[in-house]
């Protein structure tokens, strides 16, 4: 039997898929998809990234607030995200990260940071990876990362858009890099020679479902269906088949997060 596909990164929590959720996730199994890392965003997401990881034997979840989202932190919220973390098939701190894409405000950029480290300081006392959003925050991505001994923790840099050279300073770090559908675009000229160079042994298939859908479905609504076309993008840089680059990434993906 072929590998299945581990999909690290999804939102089956997302509004867009209300009409059809249940049907769409009944399908994944049949289509080759094993497991679903469903990652909250906000508070209300990851509540039901919990949910949906109890009503779907391949579905996990990660818990943990983006930064466009960090309005939602406070004591009590966070107090709440730590206990979550105790739950069956939690396996990851995430999304956290830094968005200055959206944020253009220094306060509020300082109050990303803060959080950002707070939830990788929750990650290292569980002792759990962290799934990383960074987005026009390269420098100082790095630099909370550092200061908070992120490499204690492993984890992914989610969809990574950085220049290869950054990608090394992440790899060096442990981390893993999550390629999705923007390998597929034209432009992603930088992210095609970061797959050429990183080792495959730290590469992990994504979607950021419902966003980011590959060619030939750019701009349609996302779903880990996809992810043979990110896994044939890949197989053709790398000189692999699309078989070797499933069994290695889902072995990836099992081993950051320590699913047998």
């Amino acid at each position: 039997m072929s590998d299945m596909i581990f999909e690290t990164h999804a939102h089956y929590d997302d509004d867009k898929f209300n009409k059809d959720r249940d049907e769409l996730l009944g399908r994944l199994p049949k289509e080759g998809i094993g497991y679903v890392v469903d990652v909250g965003a906000s508070i209300a997401s990851t509540k039901m990234a919990l949910d949906l990881s109890q009503q779907y034997d391949f579905i996990y979840a990660a818990v943990g607030v983006h930064p466009s989202d960090i309005e939602d932190l406070n004591d009590e919220t966070f107090a709440w995200l730590s206990n979550q973390t105790q739950a069956d098939k939690v396996v990851a701190i995430g999304e956290i990260g830094l968005d200055y894409y959206w944020e253009k405000d220094p306060e509020v950029r300082d109050r990303q940071k803060y959080w950002f480290t707070k939830q990788i300081e929750l990650a290292k006392e569980k002792n759990l990876p962290i799934i990383v959003h960074s987005r026009e925050a390269a420098e100082d991505t790095v630099k909370v990362m550092k200061e908070a001994n992120a490499q204690e923790v492993p984890g992914i840099i989610h969809c990574y858009s950085y220049s290869p050279e950054l990608s090394k300073t992440f790899l060096d770090m442990g981390y893993y890099l999550g390629i999705g559908g923007v390998i597929t675009f034209k432009n992603a000229k930088k992210l095609v020679e970061t797959v050429k160079k990183a080792p495959m042994e730290r590469l992990l298939l994504e979607t950021d479902c419902p966003y980011l859908a590959p060619e030939p479905n750019r701009g349609k609504r996302n779903s880990s269906l996809n992810l043979i076309y990110v896994a044939d993008k890949i197989a053709e840089i790398k000189n692999l088949t699309r078989e070797e680059v499933i069994s290695i990434t889902t072995d990836n993906a099992k081993k950051l997060y320590r699913i047998n």
